[in-house]
């Protein structure tokens, strides 16, 4: 369903372009089913609309060293790589963060934690990084605002197929689609014998010891497959899929789903129901079979 332009790119272009007021009447349209504002609305339009100008400026430094011959690739500590592309992006998003929210706190990927937690932005400059470097465009620069540890601003950019999504909370959940915004809802899937599945990689799953209950929930759906890093979370944000589950995750490669999942109308958790982005662990559903997936997860 269409509804009038929230806060995408070329919304906030046509709105200068023609003297509307704001950011914040453009993610006022008049859509249905609004949900209750959050009491941080104010801020969080303009912290919406900084993350959208810092998503502008993480493609600026990513996408044209995606598939470059001359990519810098070396390899962490824990055995994950980092290239040249993931250092210069987080560098940029901090850059801006450190002139435009000084009394804000960071926590990025490749540069670790300073400043406070009571606001706290979250970057995962490249999430994705082996498809970046093996030239497969299914990646993404995250972008987060928590307060207090809570998610409330996500902005997810995926500029090597033009895509770009953006939530905050009271505000709904947006896509870019063929030049102008559209909103986000997940499906209204009802069954656990219908539902299309996101799972990361088996061995993930095995070495966290639960490999049986990836398996349970394999034959159980209608369909299973491994999407991939923050791609599987914009697909449920969609309604294209119906749950995504992952173990070994930190709080940048999930935060700035968070709010988008949410505002799409789905519930995400810790594979064992805990809500927090801190569990190492995520489960992600349309809403309505969240617990339904809790219970055949959590089966001995």
């Amino acid at each position: 369903m269409r509804n009038r332009a929230g806060p995408g790119r070329a919304g906030l272009r046509s709105a200068r372009k023609h003297g509307h007021p704001s950011l914040g009447a453009l993610i006022h349209g008049d859509y249905p089913e609004r949900v209750t504002a959050s009491p941080h609305a104010d801020n969080l339009r303009s912290d919406l609309e900084l993350a959208l100008r810092l998503a502008d400026a993480a493609d600026g430094q990513s996408l044209p060293r995606f598939d470059a011959a001359d990519l810098e690739i070396s390899t962490k500590a824990d055995n994950s790589h980092v290239t040249d592309a993931d250092l210069a992006t987080e560098r940029a998003v901090r850059g801006i963060l450190a002139t435009e929210r000084p009394d804000d706190g960071i926590f990025g990927e490749e540069f670790g934690a300073q400043g406070s937690t009571h606001r706290q932005w979250i970057i995962d400059p490249i999430d994705g990084t082996a498809n970046f470097l093996r030239g497969v465009p299914l990646w993404g620069t995250m972008i987060a605002l928590a307060i207090d540890g809570v998610p409330q601003v996500g902005v997810v950019s995926m500029p090597a197929l033009g895509r770009r999504w953006w939530a905050a909370t009271g505000e709904g959940a947006w896509t870019d689609d063929d030049g102008g915004a559209r909103r986000l809802r997940t499906s209204s899937v009802s069954s656990l014998d219908d539902a299309s599945v996101s799972f990361q990689s088996i061995a993930q799953w095995s070495d966290a010891g639960r490999l049986d209950a990836l398996l349970r929930v394999a034959a159980r759906v209608w369909r299973d497959r491994a999407y991939g890093d923050v791609y599987a979370y914009m697909l449920l944000a969609e309604g294209r899929i119906d749950m995504v589950a992952e173990f070994d995750v930190k709080e940048y490669d999930i935060a700035a789903a968070v709010p988008i999942v949410r505002e799409a109308g789905g519930r995400m958790t810790a594979i064992d129901g805990a809500e927090t982005i801190a569990a190492r662990s995520t489960l992600a559903t349309n809403g309505t079979l969240h617990d339904d997936f809790l219970t055949l997860l959590l089966q001995d």
